[in-house]
């Protein structure tokens, strides 16, 4: 599986349970199960790279403002979730976090934000397929911090100020 195809298959069953995670999470498992196990751990080693990747103070900021507060677990979740968003929110959020102001049509913090069942999709199907719980992926692990300049998450000021256009359509 390429590039391409994972995230097409990202996109066609977000689209097709209309964005609801846990839908998501579940139609994503039916459709991988149709897949052959290597095709799974393809899946599996596109999406844990995204979502090391996206293990940022700078995306953290951003799920903090969209959130109203994130803490650990909560962001390892928002990655999953801003994975199954799709490639043109993913790769934009990665460009400029706050441009998720501008990427995410609807925001609900109720329901949107937490893809935790998204990340372990890869895992089920590949458990269903064969019996065995998947492999090591061969992918480093993330780094220990995220990356870049850690923010004062508590400081309201410096949220605005660093994501102007996300603290204008959620929190101002």
């Amino acid at each position: 599986m390429d590039e391409t195809e994972f995230w097409e298959l990202v996109d066609t069953t977000r689209e097709a349970v209309e964005g609801d995670p846990e839908d998501h999470a579940d139609l994503l498992v039916e459709r991988l199960v149709q897949l052959d196990p290597d095709a799974v751990l393809d899946f599996a080693r596109h999406f844990e790279a995204r979502y090391n990747r996206a293990y940022r103070w700078d995306l953290w900021g951003a799920a903090w403002v969209l959130l109203d507060g994130v803490s650990d677990d909560a962001f390892d979740f928002f990655r999953c979730w801003l994975i199954g968003q799709g490639r043109e929110v993913f790769e934009g959020a990665m460009h400029d976090p706050d441009a998720l102001a501008d990427l995410l049509e609807d925001f609900d913090e109720d329901l949107d934000g937490d893809g935790e069942e998204l990340g372990y999709a890869a895992d089920e199907a590949y458990e269903q397929l064969t019996g065995v719980v998947s492999p090591d992926l061969g992918i480093p692990p993330a780094p220990p911090e995220p990356e870049g300049t850690p923010l004062d998450f508590e400081n309201e000021s410096v949220l605005s100020e660093r994501y102007p256009r996300l603290w204008e359509r959620f929190r101002g």
